[in-house]
């Protein structure tokens, strides 16, 4: 795996939708204009225009407040949808970094991991 190769949703599915919902995905919790959306998603503003209605209508987005004329979003964390696609979106990514370990064994790295004794 490259380190140029995309993971979790965008990873799996092509198109402007998943890189939104990534990002969204990845920093829930966090709310942000649809400008910021579209420059953190890696998409251009005119395609997050153009796929927003269909996140709202799946119930995938949510508003959250406005601050002067901007209105801030953020993932909508209710939405079964969105809960399926996170524990989705957290199954590829522990794939993916299998996959990465995988190779790093093959090309002889070997990674020594310490776990530490806890004392409670």
């Amino acid at each position: 795996m490259n380190k140029e190769d995309v993971s979790g949703l965008a990873g799996l599915f092509s198109g402007s939708i998943a890189k939104i919902l990534d990002f969204l995905l990845i920093h829930k919790g966090f709310d942000y204009s649809k400008t910021e959306i579209a420059e953190n998603s890696g998409v251009g503003y005119k395609t997050l225009f153009d796929n927003w209605d269909k996140l709202k209508r799946y119930g995938l987005v949510k508003e959250t407040r406005t601050i002067g004329r901007a209105t801030l979003y953020t993932i909508n964390q209710n939405s079964p949808i969105v809960k399926a696609l996170k524990k989705s979106q957290h199954e590829i990514m522990f794939y993916d970094a299998e996959i990465v370990a995988q190779e790093q064994v093959e090309k002889g790295i070997v990674l020594e991991i310490k776990r530490e004794e806890v004392q409670v």
